[in-house]
Formats: C-alpha cells, structure tokens, sequence
C-alpha cells in the first residue's frame, strides 16, 4: 500500500490541475497519512486533494479521523469538499453490513411500513419551522459581464485549458442563515429577491424533493429493487433503489438565472468599391453594444429521476433519501443530485423524525445557451444544509 501511495503521490504532482483522480476512501487515508509524515504544508496537501474524486462514500467519522493528519484550515475545507461531493456513493464495501438480504416477502413487508410511515406520518406532520444554516462552495467561474462592447469584456475559465486558476477548484464561498419553513413535510420557499446569475451563483428554486411524493412515484408508476444493507446512525437501513421514469415523475426543477443576451446599438455598412473615391477599405462602423440580464430560468416539470431509499426496517421510517435527476447534457442543468437524512428531534412536547441535513450537487453553464464567451464552460456548485430549532408555528 505504501508503494501505491507514493505512486499516486507522483502522479497527483503530473496531473494537470482539472484532470481529477479517482481514488477510494483507503487510499485518500493513506494519501493523507503520508503527506503528514512527509510534513508537506498545508497548501500542498489542499492541492493534492483538488485534484481527487472519491469512487465511494466519505462518513462524517473518518472524516473527522482526519484531523490527525491534516496540517490546517485549506486541507480540512478540501476534505469537507470531498464529503459532501461523495454524499451519493456507496460506503466502501468494507463497512457494509454482512447480513444477507431479506427475501422478497420481508422485502415487501418493509416498503409497505415505509409506505405507511410516508402517508400516515410523513405527509401529516404539523406545520414546523426550523434555523437552515447553508454553505455554498463552488469553483469560481467569472459570469458573464452585464454590458460589453464589441470585443466583449466577458470571462469564463476553459477547464481543460494549459492555464491552472485555483479557482478553477470547488472551493468555499460563502454561509447564509435563513427560515426553513415545513408544511405537512413539504418546504415551503420563503420570497427571494436576490439578482442570481449576475452575482455569478445560482439559486434552487423548488423546494427539496417530498418524501411522500418520491415513494408515491416509486410505488405508482416507477420500479423499486433491493440494494444493500447500511448502516445509519449505528442501525442497519434497508437500502432499496429506485427508478421513476418521465411519464410518471412529479419531480420539478428550477434553477435561476442564465443570461439573456440581447444586441444592441446602430450599424453602418460599406464596402471597398463604394469606399474607394473617398478612401478606406469599407466594412462596419457604429455603436454595438452587449447588453445581458439574468432573467432566464432553467424549469422542467415531471423530470425523470432514480435514487435510494434508506428504510429502518422495523418501523418503516426513512432515515435518508437520495433523488438524482435525469438531465440532459444538451440542458443547461447537467447535474442535481439531493440527499436529505432524517433524525428524530424534539418539538415541543413531541417526538418527530425531521430533516437534519441536506448535500445538494449541482452542475451548470453558467453562460446559458448564449454563448457569449465563446467558450463552452461549465459550474460545480455544492450546497451543504443543516437544521436545527425546530419550532411549531
């Protein structure tokens, strides 16, 4: 293992920066472990980091396990990055449960209390509020410049180009605060008035995926199938997949705001033959301008989508939920993928399970189909949620 590392240490210094290496959770330890006793500082061992993908799950408790080798604040955010950027995957095969899988009858049995739980439970919870506290990380493309000339002041960074931007990298921008409101376990959006889009950010617009809705979906028109045991919160989850095609998914997705580039300006037109007697080679003169407002949102409804479902099997309660939307790459929106996990909080004098942490994955062009850069880019953005006080209203 120690060869493998230092073979993988050497290749991580060839790699061009946007050229990311898949790893296991194993390996990005042992990474971690020999930065630390070889002492590299802490910018190095960040920029080692950028330049991985985890091909399995990274838990919260070896993620914290890493504190023992991490030499500061740049290294500790990349590893946070990495977390949340595997929140999808499968754990490593070594922290999965060894028990064998039900049989199609206890299989049944657990979706129908899953079921129950989601329309008896779920769907009439009281109306809640909560704190929702949100970190925003992202790899830094400039947007598009709100007025250009005609040579276009505009910016985007080519992934991929011989150029290396550190902001190329998804990285930490920001932390909001705000209402999370929850009506009969359906989010309710509170009113946004910010300009998305020129702030180069995007903002969510339909609120997290319902877990009545999903299992509606997946019960009524998609397909569910045993995956895996797991376990969650130190108790085994049955873990089912699920498939929801277009025809019957109840799925939306809203994300603001792309440009909208209009061309404006006068035009005079001459040429060469019509020049001549009074001088100059002909062509066009006059005053082009770009002007560009953020206005266009990317909406689709009945998007089809898959996922998981993580199910406590003798209650039926479901303690995460991952949807993955089925995009197009030919769409502005490549990418949204959402997992909610659930934990029992104390409201008031009652006991419900609630949302306690949502990881969104997002990829986009930032330049819409305008085009206006002249290049093809697109945007990773990576939101991390977490909820506390919950209050009745």
């Amino acid at each position: 293992m120690k060869r493998f590392v230092c073979i993988l240490a050497l290749a991580l210094s060839a790699l061009p920066a946007w050229s990311a290496k898949k790893i296991t959770v194993a390996e990005l330890t042992d990474l971690l472990k020999t930065m630390h006793d070889q002492q590299k500082p802490d910018a190095d061992v960040a920029a080692a980091l950028k330049q991985v993908q985890l091909t399995e799950l990274l838990s919260r408790d070896t993620m914290n396990s890493y504190t023992a080798y991490s030499p500061g604040p740049l290294t500790n955010e990349q590893v946070y990055v990495l977390e949340a950027r595997s929140a999808v995957l499968p754990p490593p095969a070594a922290d999965l449960p060894k028990t064998a899988a039900p049989d199609a009858a206890a299989q049944k049995a657990i979706l129908d209390k899953a079921s129950a739980y989601a329309t008896k439970t779920w769907a009439q919870l009281p109306s809640l509020t909560a704190t929702k506290t949100t970190l925003r990380f992202q790899d830094n493309v400039e947007a598009t410049g709100s007025s250009s000339g005609l040579s276009g002041s505009a910016k985007e960074v080519a992934t991929g180009s011989s150029f290396v931007n550190p902001y190329q990298f998804v990285h930490y921008i920001n932390s909001t605060e705000s209402l999370y409101s929850l009506d009969h376990g359906i989010e309710k959006l509170p009113e946004d008035k910010t300009k998305w889009g020129a702030n180069r950010m995007i903002a969510l617009q339909e609120p997290d995926p319902s877990l009545s809705t999903v299992l509606q979906d997946a019960q009524n028109g998609g397909t569910i199938s045993w995956l895996r045991w797991e376990e969650i919160n130190g108790k085994p989850a049955a873990v089912f997949a699920y498939q929801i095609p277009k025809k019957k998914s109840h799925l939306n997705t809203n994300v603001c705001c792309f440009p909208n580039v209009d061309q404006t300006g006068v035009a005079r037109f001459s040429s060469a033959a019509i020049a001549g007697p009074t001088g100059g080679s002909g062509g066009a003169s006059g005053n082009f301008q770009t002007n560009t407002e953020y206005s266009n949102h990317y909406k689709a409804n009945g998007v089809p989508y898959h996922g998981e479902l993580f199910v406590d099997p003798d209650t039926g309660i479901v303690v995460r939920l991952i949807t993955q939307l089925e995009l197009k790459q030919t769409d502005v929106v490549h990418q949204q993928d959402t997992r909610i996990d659930y934990a029992p909080a104390k409201v008031g004098d009652k006991d419900l399970v609630l949302p306690m942490k949502t990881v969104i994955n997002t990829e986009v062009v930032p330049n819409g189909d305008s085009q206006s850069a002249g290049k093809f880019s697109t945007r990773c953005t990576l939101f991390t949620s977490e909820y506390k006080d919950f209050k009745l209203k």
